[in-house]
């Protein structure tokens, strides 16, 4: 279901996949497949898709224009655990991507790297979260959802701070590196990540005053050779 959803309002999901020689492929057609007709054990039944077709396009719309969140599709979409007959035709639709994407992973590296590079961001910006969310070892703790979201909402707002921050001063020294005449390549600069943390101090005293930083407004850049980064 997550991937005709995905696809129809407009964009691509690319899970990485660990048990590739167990995934399933699905066909439309009763045709030879070779090598592949074993793993394209599936059929897909577009007669249901076309059936619920209009409904489907119907849901897709109140996701997009924001009249109901995706998370409570999906919980609509499934009865005792069970797809509806929605959901069974949403889920038939997106096997053709489905497959398309277990083929596209297994043969083409650039596409894995893609997805690697993608999957590697995301822990990076769990594991920031994480460290900001220090306080009972990063658990919800409040009884009620608005209180959750409150909790959540506070953490969403520091992180982005500090990924704002991080942004700006990797900035900042690479033009500093560039204005030395040191060469950057841009793969290195590719690859460099705004939730780097090893810099961020979270337990001390806590000051929202604004520090006076002349007329550049931008704190002093440190030799990375300095033993100490905490802030």
């Amino acid at each position: 279901m997550v991937f005709g959803l995905v696809h129809l309002l407009g964009m691509q999901y690319r899970p990485a996949l660990a048990d590739l020689p167990d995934q399933k492929g699905w066909r439309i057609q009763d045709a030879d497949y070779g090598p592949l007709a074993r793993f394209a054990g599936g059929k897909i039944d577009l007669a249901k898709v076309q059936r619920h077709w209009d409904d489907i396009l119907r849901v897709v719309v109140s996701i997009y224009t924001g009249q109901i969140r995706a998370y409570d599709v999906m919980r609509m979409l499934q009865r005792d655990g069970n797809p509806t007959p929605l959901g069974e035709a949403i889920a038939a639709y997106g096997r053709i991507f489905k497959t398309l994407h277990i083929l596209t992973y297994a043969v083409e590296e650039p596409y894995r790297r893609d997805i690697k590079g993608i999957r590697n961001l995301q822990e990076s910006r769990h594991a920031l979260a994480g460290k900001i969310f220090h306080g009972r070892k990063g658990e919800v703790y409040q009884r009620y959802y608005k209180s959750m979201e409150d909790q959540l909402g506070a953490l969403g707002l520091v992180l982005n701070c500090v990924t704002l921050w991080n942004t700006f001063y990797v900035d900042q020294a690479l033009a500093r590196l560039q204005a030395a005449g040191y060469p950057l390549a841009e793969e290195d600069v590719a690859r460099l990540s705004p939730f780097g943390r090893q810099h961020i101090n979270v337990i001390g005293t806590y000051t929202f005053a604004l520090p006076d930083l002349g007329p550049t407004g931008v704190r002093e850049l440190r030799d990375p050779d300095e033993p100490d980064w905490d802030d």
